[in-house]
């Protein structure tokens, strides 16, 4: 590698992958980083507590959720592929879009997370922002702002223990071995084959 090259940026055409937040812990201390900061605890609440993508939690207006209660749900078209999803949210993303809309006015057409300019808030953007809180909990790995919906996609099958097709239909992949992989957890569940005593 080049003196000065930034070993983190991917080549022309190659992706970095991003690990999720996989303590309960490490989670809660990133909620209390974030207490008085409503829009950074909304976009990370939200990010963690559904399968959106970046881009996707970025495009939410005030107007889509706006007085919902928990379990209510927002209809979205997806960027990545051009889908209408309908995702439910539940209360504690529900307590967190109350806090940011009663942090600064509103208007239903207003995009949700928005920088400190009052525009919508990039993907980059959300990712610096992922990265900067999981350095400051002392967290090791590689994060980004896609961290959020692989958390949500772990803590559903480790903590929650759903199953690998519903995880499947939820993140829209093709194969139970995909839906491993994507979540980081392949190489731990075959390490706990190993651990069963005969």
């Amino acid at each position: 590698m080049k003196k000065g090259a930034n070993f983190n940026h991917p080549r022309k055409g190659a992706r970095i992958k991003v690990e999720p937040i996989k303590t309960l812990k490490d989670l809660a201390t990133i909620k209390r980083l974030l207490k008085d900061r409503p829009r950074d605890l909304a976009f990370f609440v939200i990010g963690i507590n559904t399968n959106l993508r970046a881009s996707d939690l970025l495009a939410i207006r005030a107007g889509n959720v706006r007085g919902l209660k928990a379990m209510g749900e927002i209809e979205l078209k997806e960027k990545k592929t051009g889908k209408l999803r309908r995702i439910s949210l539940n209360g504690a993303c529900i307590d967190a879009i109350k806090g940011l809309l009663a942090s600064a006015p509103y208007t239903d057409q207003d995009f949700f997370f928005r920088s400190q300019r009052g525009e919508v808030l990039t993907v980059s953007s959300a990712s610096r922002l992922v990265k900067g809180w999981c350095r400051t909990v002392n967290l090791k790995g590689n994060f980004g702002s896609h961290t959020l919906r692989k958390t949500w996609g772990y803590h559903q099958r480790v903590t929650f223990g759903r199953s690998l097709p519903e995880l499947m239909i939820c993140l829209n992949h093709s194969t139970q071995r995909q839906t491993l992989d994507y979540l980081c957890i392949q190489p731990e569940e075959i390490r706990s084959v190993y651990e069963n005593q005969l």
